[in-house]
Protein backbone atom coordinates (compact mmCIF):
# COMPACT_ATOMS: atom_id res chain seq x y z
CA UNK A 1 0.00 0.00 0.00
CA UNK A 2 1.24 3.62 -0.73
CA UNK A 3 1.60 5.04 2.43
CA UNK A 4 1.30 8.52 1.01
CA UNK A 5 -2.16 8.28 -0.50
CA UNK A 6 -5.30 5.85 -0.81
CA UNK A 7 -7.81 6.77 -3.22
CA UNK A 8 -11.53 5.09 -2.39
CA UNK A 9 -15.00 5.44 -3.51
CA UNK A 10 -18.43 6.53 -1.78
CA UNK A 11 -21.28 6.37 -4.18
CA UNK A 12 -20.52 8.86 -6.60
CA UNK A 13 -18.05 10.99 -4.89
CA UNK A 14 -14.69 10.09 -6.10
CA UNK A 15 -12.07 10.27 -1.97
CA UNK A 16 -8.28 9.87 -1.41
CA UNK A 17 -6.77 9.14 2.42
CA UNK A 18 -3.71 11.66 1.91
CA UNK A 19 -0.93 11.50 4.50
CA UNK A 20 0.83 14.54 5.90
CA UNK A 21 3.70 12.45 7.32
CA UNK A 22 4.16 10.83 10.55
CA UNK A 23 5.16 12.30 14.14
CA UNK A 24 6.36 10.72 17.43
CA UNK A 25 5.20 11.18 20.49
CA UNK A 26 8.10 10.23 23.30
CA UNK A 27 9.30 11.71 26.43
CA UNK A 28 10.67 14.10 27.27
CA UNK A 29 8.36 16.10 25.20
CA UNK A 30 5.14 13.87 25.58
CA UNK A 31 4.52 11.28 28.25
CA UNK A 32 5.33 7.33 27.99
CA UNK A 33 2.80 6.24 25.26
CA UNK A 34 0.73 3.91 27.28
CA UNK A 35 0.72 7.35 29.88
CA UNK A 36 -0.17 9.72 26.83
CA UNK A 37 -2.87 7.65 25.28
CA UNK A 38 -4.65 5.55 28.26
CA UNK A 39 -4.08 8.11 30.62
CA UNK A 40 -6.77 6.49 33.33
CA UNK A 41 -5.79 2.84 32.65
CA UNK A 42 -4.98 0.64 34.99
CA UNK A 43 -1.71 -0.52 34.95
CA UNK A 44 -2.09 -4.17 34.69
CA UNK A 45 -4.99 -4.22 32.39
CA UNK A 46 -3.64 -1.33 30.28
CA UNK A 47 -0.26 -3.95 29.99
CA UNK A 48 -2.52 -6.88 29.24
CA UNK A 49 -4.42 -4.99 26.65
CA UNK A 50 -1.12 -3.93 24.71
CA UNK A 51 -0.08 -7.44 25.02
CA UNK A 52 -2.66 -8.15 22.98
CA UNK A 53 -1.97 -6.01 20.32
CA UNK A 54 1.68 -7.32 20.19
CA UNK A 55 2.88 -4.51 22.02
CA UNK A 56 5.31 -5.47 24.82
CA UNK A 57 4.83 -2.28 27.81
CA UNK A 58 8.06 -2.04 28.76
CA UNK A 59 9.66 -1.72 25.14
CA UNK A 60 6.75 1.07 24.21
CA UNK A 61 8.71 4.14 23.93
CA UNK A 62 7.50 6.21 21.49
CA UNK A 63 3.88 5.76 19.69
CA UNK A 64 4.66 7.24 15.92
CA UNK A 65 1.01 8.53 14.38
CA UNK A 66 0.51 9.17 10.99
CA UNK A 67 -1.07 12.00 10.49
CA UNK A 68 -3.95 11.46 7.84
CA UNK A 69 -6.19 14.22 6.01
CA UNK A 70 -8.66 13.40 3.64
CA UNK A 71 -9.94 14.84 -0.11
CA UNK A 72 -13.58 14.26 -1.06
CA UNK A 73 -14.41 15.02 -4.70
CA UNK A 74 -18.34 15.15 -4.48
CA UNK A 75 -18.07 16.50 -8.56
CA UNK A 76 -19.01 19.76 -7.67
CA UNK A 77 -17.15 20.67 -4.79
CA UNK A 78 -13.42 19.66 -3.92
CA UNK A 79 -13.32 19.70 0.22
CA UNK A 80 -10.35 19.08 1.91
CA UNK A 81 -10.84 17.49 5.50
CA UNK A 82 -8.21 18.90 7.64
CA UNK A 83 -4.43 20.44 6.83
CA UNK A 84 -2.10 18.50 8.79
CA UNK A 85 0.99 19.87 11.06
CA UNK A 86 3.06 21.14 8.37
CA UNK A 87 6.40 22.35 10.16
CA UNK A 88 5.82 20.94 13.51
CA UNK A 89 8.17 18.35 12.61
CA UNK A 90 10.78 16.84 9.55
CA UNK A 91 8.55 13.92 8.90
CA UNK A 92 5.39 15.75 8.97
CA UNK A 93 4.25 18.81 6.64
CA UNK A 94 3.63 16.29 3.39
CA UNK A 95 0.10 17.47 2.75
CA UNK A 96 0.65 19.43 -0.32
CA UNK A 97 3.36 17.83 -2.01
CA UNK A 98 1.06 14.93 -1.81
CA UNK A 99 -1.98 16.69 -2.99
CA UNK A 100 0.51 17.93 -6.46
CA UNK A 101 1.36 13.66 -6.74
CA UNK A 102 -2.55 13.22 -7.16
CA UNK A 103 -3.25 16.48 -9.44
CA UNK A 104 -4.23 18.90 -6.89
CA UNK A 105 -3.34 22.61 -6.44
CA UNK A 106 -4.10 24.50 -3.32
CA UNK A 107 -6.39 26.54 -5.92
CA UNK A 108 -8.48 23.84 -6.74
CA UNK A 109 -10.21 22.98 -2.94
CA UNK A 110 -13.25 25.00 -2.48
CA UNK A 111 -13.35 23.98 0.83
CA UNK A 112 -11.53 23.00 4.02
CA UNK A 113 -13.07 21.93 6.68
CA UNK A 114 -11.54 21.86 10.42
CA UNK A 115 -12.67 18.79 12.50
CA UNK A 116 -10.67 20.79 15.47
CA UNK A 117 -8.41 23.07 16.34
CA UNK A 118 -5.25 21.45 17.19
CA UNK A 119 -1.68 21.52 15.26
CA UNK A 120 -1.73 18.54 13.32
CA UNK A 121 -5.27 19.40 12.45
CA UNK A 122 -4.45 23.26 11.43
CA UNK A 123 -1.59 23.54 10.70
CA UNK A 124 -1.39 23.72 7.02
CA UNK A 125 -3.92 26.24 6.50
CA UNK A 126 -1.60 29.00 5.78
CA UNK A 127 1.54 29.35 3.85
CA UNK A 128 4.42 31.76 3.86
CA UNK A 129 3.46 35.04 5.68
CA UNK A 130 0.20 33.67 7.05
CA UNK A 131 -1.54 33.66 3.76
CA UNK A 132 -4.07 30.82 3.71
CA UNK A 133 -2.84 27.50 1.73
CA UNK A 134 -6.17 27.23 -0.08
CA UNK A 135 -6.91 30.90 -0.89
CA UNK A 136 -9.81 29.67 -2.78
CA UNK A 137 -11.62 27.89 0.01
CA UNK A 138 -14.20 28.45 2.59
CA UNK A 139 -12.23 27.15 6.01
CA UNK A 140 -15.45 25.51 8.04
CA UNK A 141 -14.93 24.96 12.03
CA UNK A 142 -17.68 24.33 15.05
CA UNK A 143 -18.24 27.73 16.28
CA UNK A 144 -17.75 26.69 20.29
CA UNK A 145 -14.10 25.35 18.65
CA UNK A 146 -13.33 28.79 16.76
CA UNK A 147 -14.42 30.94 19.71
CA UNK A 148 -12.28 28.43 22.10
CA UNK A 149 -9.43 28.80 20.37
CA UNK A 150 -10.02 32.79 19.44
CA UNK A 151 -11.11 34.24 22.67
CA UNK A 152 -9.16 33.36 25.38
CA UNK A 153 -10.96 30.92 26.83
CA UNK A 154 -7.77 28.53 25.76
CA UNK A 155 -5.20 30.44 27.72
CA UNK A 156 -7.70 29.69 31.05
CA UNK A 157 -8.27 26.27 30.28
CA UNK A 158 -5.54 24.39 28.74
CA UNK A 159 -3.24 22.52 30.81
CA UNK A 160 -0.37 24.70 31.38
CA UNK A 161 2.47 21.74 29.85
CA UNK A 162 0.68 21.95 26.76
CA UNK A 163 -0.30 25.02 26.25
CA UNK A 164 2.59 26.88 24.78
CA UNK A 165 2.85 24.46 21.80
CA UNK A 166 -1.33 24.60 21.26
CA UNK A 167 -2.15 28.30 21.41
CA UNK A 168 1.47 29.60 19.12
CA UNK A 169 -0.65 26.76 16.38
CA UNK A 170 -4.03 28.55 16.58
CA UNK A 171 -2.40 31.86 16.75
CA UNK A 172 -0.67 31.55 13.64
CA UNK A 173 -3.33 29.31 11.73
CA UNK A 174 -6.66 30.47 12.58
CA UNK A 175 -6.33 34.06 12.45
CA UNK A 176 -5.24 34.24 8.61
CA UNK A 177 -8.09 32.56 7.84
CA UNK A 178 -10.60 34.56 9.39
CA UNK A 179 -11.68 36.24 6.17
CA UNK A 180 -12.48 32.96 4.59
CA UNK A 181 -14.18 31.45 7.89
CA UNK A 182 -18.11 29.89 7.53
CA UNK A 183 -18.64 28.91 11.68
CA UNK A 184 -21.26 25.94 12.11
CA UNK A 185 -23.22 25.96 15.21
CA UNK A 186 -25.38 22.94 15.04
CA UNK A 187 -25.45 19.74 12.97
CA UNK A 188 -26.32 20.38 9.02
CA UNK A 189 -25.37 19.83 5.48
CA UNK A 190 -21.77 21.50 5.01
CA UNK A 191 -21.54 20.96 1.23
CA UNK A 192 -23.96 18.50 -0.74
CA UNK A 193 -23.76 15.46 0.56
CA UNK A 194 -21.04 16.13 3.65
CA UNK A 195 -23.01 16.98 7.22
CA UNK A 196 -20.98 17.57 10.26
CA UNK A 197 -21.65 16.12 13.40
CA UNK A 198 -21.11 17.35 17.13
CA UNK A 199 -18.87 15.59 18.81
CA UNK A 200 -17.16 17.30 21.47
CA UNK A 201 -14.55 16.49 24.27
CA UNK A 202 -11.23 15.63 22.59
CA UNK A 203 -11.63 19.56 22.26
CA UNK A 204 -14.63 21.72 23.01
CA UNK A 205 -16.08 22.55 19.42
CA UNK A 206 -14.20 18.92 18.08
CA UNK A 207 -16.53 17.79 15.08
CA UNK A 208 -17.18 14.74 13.46
CA UNK A 209 -19.04 14.18 9.49
CA UNK A 210 -20.69 11.90 8.01
CA UNK A 211 -20.40 11.57 3.97
CA UNK A 212 -23.22 10.41 1.96
CA UNK A 213 -23.76 9.19 -1.82
CA UNK A 214 -26.21 7.09 -3.20
CA UNK A 215 -27.22 4.90 0.08
CA UNK A 216 -23.37 4.50 1.05
CA UNK A 217 -22.56 6.88 4.24
CA UNK A 218 -19.50 6.39 6.09
CA UNK A 219 -17.98 8.38 8.84
CA UNK A 220 -15.46 10.42 9.47
CA UNK A 221 -14.87 10.54 13.34
CA UNK A 222 -11.13 12.68 13.19
CA UNK A 223 -9.73 12.42 17.01
CA UNK A 224 -12.96 10.61 18.56
CA UNK A 225 -9.95 7.94 19.02
CA UNK A 226 -6.40 7.70 18.18
CA UNK A 227 -6.08 4.34 19.31
CA UNK A 228 -7.91 0.76 18.06
CA UNK A 229 -7.45 0.03 21.71
CA UNK A 230 -9.95 3.18 22.27
CA UNK A 231 -12.93 1.37 20.77
CA UNK A 232 -12.37 -2.18 23.07
CA UNK A 233 -11.68 0.18 25.80
CA UNK A 234 -13.70 3.32 25.15
CA UNK A 235 -13.66 4.32 28.96
CA UNK A 236 -10.12 5.08 28.45
CA UNK A 237 -9.11 8.37 27.34
CA UNK A 238 -5.82 10.40 26.53
CA UNK A 239 -4.21 12.73 28.19
CA UNK A 240 -4.68 15.62 25.53
CA UNK A 241 -8.58 14.84 25.67
CA UNK A 242 -9.54 17.79 27.02
CA UNK A 243 -13.23 16.80 28.59
CA UNK A 244 -12.82 13.41 29.33
CA UNK A 245 -16.37 12.36 30.22
CA UNK A 246 -17.80 14.05 27.15
CA UNK A 247 -15.20 12.24 24.92
CA UNK A 248 -16.61 8.67 26.68
CA UNK A 249 -20.10 9.75 25.65
CA UNK A 250 -19.22 10.98 22.14
CA UNK A 251 -16.90 8.04 21.36
CA UNK A 252 -19.69 5.43 22.40
CA UNK A 253 -22.37 7.46 20.40
CA UNK A 254 -20.44 7.22 17.30
CA UNK A 255 -18.84 3.82 17.38
CA UNK A 256 -22.51 2.60 17.78
CA UNK A 257 -23.37 4.78 15.15
CA UNK A 258 -20.62 2.67 13.03
CA UNK A 259 -21.05 -0.35 14.20
CA UNK A 260 -25.03 -0.31 13.85
CA UNK A 261 -25.12 1.37 10.05
CA UNK A 262 -21.82 -0.89 9.02
CA UNK A 263 -20.40 2.90 8.42
CA UNK A 264 -17.11 2.63 6.27
CA UNK A 265 -15.05 4.80 8.90
CA UNK A 266 -12.09 7.20 8.87
CA UNK A 267 -9.76 8.14 12.00
CA UNK A 268 -6.86 10.63 11.77
CA UNK A 269 -4.33 8.71 13.94
CA UNK A 270 -5.04 5.33 13.03
CA UNK A 271 -2.84 3.12 10.43
CA UNK A 272 -2.69 4.63 7.47
CA UNK A 273 -5.31 5.08 5.88
CA UNK A 274 -7.46 5.58 9.12
CA UNK A 275 -10.12 3.13 7.27
CA UNK A 276 -12.61 0.32 8.63
CA UNK A 277 -15.10 -0.76 9.94
CA UNK A 278 -16.13 -0.95 13.60
CA UNK A 279 -17.51 -4.05 14.72
CA UNK A 280 -19.10 -5.56 18.09
CA UNK A 281 -16.69 -6.90 20.81
CA UNK A 282 -18.14 -7.88 24.05
CA UNK A 283 -19.39 -5.06 25.57
CA UNK A 284 -17.55 -2.69 23.64
CA UNK A 285 -15.95 -2.62 19.94
CA UNK A 286 -13.23 -3.67 17.58
CA UNK A 287 -11.03 -2.00 14.32
CA UNK A 288 -10.99 -3.56 11.61
CA UNK A 289 -9.14 -2.22 8.50
CA UNK A 290 -9.85 -2.18 5.19
CA UNK A 291 -7.26 -4.30 3.50
CA UNK A 292 -5.43 -2.23 0.74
Amino acid sequence: MNNDSFPFKIGDFECIAISDGMFKYAPPIFPPPATFLFANAPKERCDQELREHNQQPEQWKEWKSPYICMIVNTGKHLVLVDTGADDIDSNTGKLLQNLQTEGITPEDIDTVILTHGHPDHIGGNTVGEGKPAFPNASYVMWKDEWDFWTSGQAELKLDEHIKEVLLKFARRNLPPIQGQLDLVDHETEIVPGIYAIAAPGHTPGHMALSISSRGEQPLCISDTVLHPIHLEQPEWYAAVDFAPEQVVTTRRKLLKRAQTEKALTFAFHLPFPGLGHVIKKGKAWQWQPIKG
